[in-house]
């Protein structure tokens, strides 16, 4: 097995964008695609290293480029400030990943019909707003995601099969918010799971992550079965 990548140049609305895409260079067909939202940093190394562990599962890993040129912030203050107009402008995020989405599909070694988005932090709320756009994929999985529900999309049915996994201690994501989104899921006609994951707090698959204070703290456990529990999801819907 080699995993082989490339840099994917597309456009949205006049802005550059940069995907990265890993893929496992001796499967000759075509094969079903995971797109990586990244987390609130951009398309950095967490987020390409995922898409190059998802071509070692036999996808097509594509890590997409929220902010253009491949931009990745330098630290929080950066960070929120990148994030912040996709958060005032959720149709802004939609289009941006309904792009990703278009372009993943136009990739010679992707099976256009099998295609699934998985997310991390401020990813996670990227999928979730990609499927509750209406978009045609297969499915999507949340990892730690936020859940604030868009305001444009409440009318919309959500095709895609959702799996959020979250961590019940998360400061970001109240009970009451994971409540709140299995209504609108389930008012949306959506098939959805929730994994929720006890003493676990927000990021807790990213290994760096080690800031009580801000809730951010890795688990090693939550990160593994979490990890495996997308596993089973993804063979489910892309098969």
């Amino acid at each position: 097995m080699t995993i082989s990548t490339r840099t994917i140049a597309y456009q949205q609305e006049g802005v550059l964008l940069e995907a990265v895409l890993a893929w496992d260079d001796s499967i000759l067909a075509p094969r079903p695609a995971v797109m990586v939202a990244p987390a609130w940093a951009g398309r950095d190394e967490f987020a390409i290293n995922k898409a190059r562990a998802l071509a070692g599962l036999g996808y097509v890993g594509f890590a997409l480029d929220l902010y253009g040129n491949g931009k990745v912030g330098s630290g929080p203050e950066e960070n929120a400030k990148l994030m912040g107009p996709f958060m005032e402008d959720r149709a802004l995020l939609q289009g941006r990943m309904n792009a990703a989405l278009e372009t993943v599909r136009q990739q010679p070694e992707v099976d256009a019909g099998r295609v699934a988005a998985i997310g991390f932090c401020f990813g996670g709320l990227c999928v979730l707003d990609l499927a509750r756009s209406g978009a045609d994929l297969n499915g999507v999985v949340s990892f730690h995601g936020l859940f604030v529900p868009p305001g444009n999309t409440a009318a919309n049915t959500i095709t895609a099969k959702v799996l959020a996994l979250h961590g019940y201690d998360d400061p970001m994501v109240t009970p009451e918010q994971v409540l709140a989104l299995a209504d609108e899921l389930t008012q949306a006609g959506a098939d959805w799971q929730i994994h929720a994951y006890g003493g676990t707090v927000h990021a807790f698959t990213n290994p760096v992550a080690n800031d009580p204070g801000f809730g951010t703290v890795y688990k090693e456990a939550a990160d593994r079965r979490s990890w495996q529990s997308m596993g089973n999801f993804l063979e489910e819907v892309l098969k």
